[in-house]
């Protein structure tokens, strides 16, 4: 009998419903092997009826559905683009690979989102710079969402295209409705490690079909529709294959299940860690339901008696994947030098901020092992 201390726990391991493979047997018996294929279709209408989104391109990744997002609103060389600075690289290369140029705005420290008030104060110093600025890209960090309205009126004031990258935020909620709904387009991810999975995989989705079909015709090497091959844009390799999508319309059968097992998660933590001095948790902020992604803990290491990289080796120690907060981007030595406005909200939560085992086949005992080890001193 294998001990439970040698059994590894992941961070967010994929968790498979149980339909997936009956929807990969129908597409290898339909042949639809490449991209193209009736799974895709059903796939991108699912995720639509899901969220509530009216239109939906499936990619080959979140990161290509935010640059196809980026240049869909017009993002094009030399243009500044506000980002969160708290977040995955995945979120800000396209704005590089389109030309433009990053520039980070902080986190708020009660929301640990994108700061609506930095946002506003630095449109104002950037047109008085003279710059264009091309977009406004916010994370919904750890399945949080942005302060979706204020960014989207500030956006309206300036007529500045707002897209907002929820890779980690599928099934999470703005005032009643799907994250980044009312937005000119959100991205979404169905990485390995996401609440649901392609295996790899993304979405973007808006309410504007003329900028979904666009961007499903880019993604498709924008070849033109003739018999022969004719291309007048240049365009990607980046739409999702057809097996992919199979998994992916199994896995949106048990997002509301996924979704209800992650909050459990979280609030199993946050009972066990209720008179842990020194250990607070991510706050969810009124009117906005987080999907608790990732379960993520903050230590003060003069109250706990420890710094969260010690907690984190001790449960390596112990085979169980933590790890720490995103490191700002701002702080990562490719982006030395680029512009960071604020800086130390996300720096603070960098410094103490640790993702626990959140996966949604994870049983009580394994919490209560988890739970153990970090209380440790």
């Amino acid at each position: 009998m294998t001990e439970p201390e040698s059994q590894r726990i992941f961070l967010s391991p994929p968790h498979m419903g149980g339909s997936e493979l009956r929807y990969i047997v129908e597409a290898f018996k339909s042949n639809f092997i490449a991209p193209a294929g009736p799974q895709l279709k059903i796939f991108e209408k699912a995720f639509c009826k899901t969220t509530g989104f009216k239109h939906a391109v499936a990619v080959s990744s979140g990161t290509a559905a935010i640059q196809l997002g980026l240049r869909e609103v017009g993002v094009s060389a030399g243009d500044i683009v506000l980002a969160s600075t708290l977040t995955f690289i995945g979120s800000i290369s396209p704005i590089l690979f389109q030309g433009a140029e990053p520039v980070f705005i902080d986190s708020e420290e009660y929301s640990w989102n994108m700061d609506p008030d930095l946002v506003a104060e630095e449109i104002e110093y950037q047109l008085s710079m003279g710059r264009k600025i091309g977009a406004i890209l916010p994370t919904d960090i750890y399945g949080q969402s942005c302060d979706l309205n204020a960014l989207i009126e500030i956006c309206k004031r300036h007529q500045i295209p707002l897209l907002v990258d929820s890779a980690e935020a599928l099934g999470s909620k703005y005032a009643g409705y799907s994250v980044g709904k009312g937005s000119a387009a959100a991205a979404f991810s169905f990485n390995g490690n996401k609440i649901l999975t392609t295996s790899g995989g993304g979405v973007l989705a808006s309410d504007n079909a003329q900028l979904i079909e666009h961007a499903r015709f880019l993604s498709s090497q924008a070849r033109e529709p003739e018999s022969f091959y004719e291309h007048h844009e240049l365009g990607y390799n980046y739409r999702m294959s057809n097996l992919a999508a199979a998994v992916g319309i199994g896995q949106l059968e048990v997002l509301e299940e996924r979704v209800r097992r992650k909050r459990e998660i979280f609030y199993y933590y946050a009972e066990s860690f209720r008179d842990v001095e020194g250990i607070d948790l991510m706050p969810e902020v009124d009117g906005r339901m987080s999907n608790r992604w990732l379960t993520v803990i903050l230590i003060d290491p003069v109250e706990f008696g420890e710094d969260r990289e010690q907690v984190r080796l001790r449960l390596e120690k112990k085979n169980i994947e933590s790890r720490p907060v995103w490191k700002p981007m701002h702080q990562q030595p490719i982006f030395s030098g680029k512009r960071i406005v604020g800086g130390g909200v996300s720096d603070e939560l960098f410094r103490k901020g640790l993702c626990l085992p959140s996966g949604t086949a994870l049983s009580n005992d394994d919490l209560d092992r988890i739970v153990s080890i970090v209380a440790e001193r």
